[in-house]
């Protein structure tokens, strides 16, 4: 299958499930359909969308009203306005209620690109994740992706939905079986644990050819849902290597790395590197070249696994 964008997923799958019978669906954006691709939904359903403008909290507030009626909303826009500008109506409204918002959020990360560091949201999973009732699902692929927006609709309380506008490979075969609270490893290793997220997933797997190389054995896991976190799969993983380098187009502090820290520093430690944007905002650029400039890509996650190696000698 050709690379796809995990946003792709957005529209079509809300369509497919209200093809399917799901009559409490309700599409809410913030003038961005297009770009969320949720124009598809509109085009489809259209008595079943709501265009609420460039007014984030008013969506946000209108969702739970709805999900506090009965239905299903999913309330949809970048990731830097799907979380930081609503931030108070996500807490009080949605996750104090414990409301059935379903929040998918695209454009996250730095591979939003030139629109630069306003708009490259590198903090939303440290703002959703410590949020009680809070569910958050990170996709690798464009099949993950269709999986999570289904598992959203379905999943009690509020999710957290987080996806990227470029296109990714595709690592998961359609019909792969997906959960809420499961971590999948896609390669067996026995040196070194890759644990990543999101885009980050498919650079892990690029990062073990390049450590296979040289003798070392990366294990590599999709950490798809950060919240609840796999810890059976990962503390596994993390006690046969014996190193865990945790990947994430995302801030360093709050995001997957911190969780799976806190994880192993209480139930087994071990040496453990973490390949992340370090403390600052992102910046104007290509995609591929931003991903160089802050050392998200398979050769920094490789040189993070020799040093965690090194480290658990």
């Amino acid at each position: 299958m050709a690379d796809k964008a995990t946003r792709e997923a957005l529209g079509a799958t809300l369509i497919e499930l209200v093809d399917e019978g799901r009559d409490d669906i309700v599409v809410l954006d913030a003038d961005l359909a297009k770009a969320t691709t949720t124009v598809k939904f509109r085009a489809a359903h259209p008595e079943r969308f709501f265009d609420m403008g460039i007014a984030e909290q008013n969506m946000i507030g209108t969702a739970a009203g709805l999900a506090a009626g009965g239905k299903t909303p999913f309330a949809s826009s970048f990731a830097v306005f799907a979380t930081g500008r609503v931030y108070d109506q996500v807490r009080n409204s949605v996750c104090y209620a414990n409301l059935g918002v379903k929040i998918a959020a695209t454009h996250a990360g730095v591979t939003v690109g030139p629109d630069g560091g306003s708009h490259q949201m590198l903090e939303d999973i440290a703002l959703m994740r410590v949020l009680p009732n809070m569910t958050v699902l990170v996709p690798a692929d464009f099949t993950a992706a269709c999986a999570c927006v289904r598992l959203a609709a379905d999943v009690p309380g509020p999710v957290y939905l987080r996806l990227g506008r470029p296109a990714v490979p595709q690592l998961y075969e359609e019909g792969f079986e997906f959960s809420v609270g499961r971590a999948y490893v896609l390669r067996e290793g026995t040196d070194v644990t890759l644990a990543a997220c999101g885009v980050m997933v498919a650079r892990a797997l690029a990062a073990a050819d390049l450590l296979a190389a040289e003798g070392v054995s990366a294990e590599v896991v999709d950490v798809m849902s950060l919240k609840p976190l796999d810890a059976e799969t990962i503390l596994s993983s993390a006690r046969k290597t014996g190193a865990v380098v945790t990947c994430e187009e995302h801030s360093v502090i709050g995001g997957l790395g911190s969780a799976i820290a806190t994880l192993l520093a209480a139930e087994h430690p071990v040496p453990m590197e973490q390949v992340g944007v370090s403390d600052v905002f992102g910046t104007s650029g290509e995609p591929e070249a931003l991903m160089e400039y802050f050392g998200l890509t398979a050769s920094h996650i490789a040189d993070s696994a020799r040093r965690a190696v090194s480290r658990a000698l």
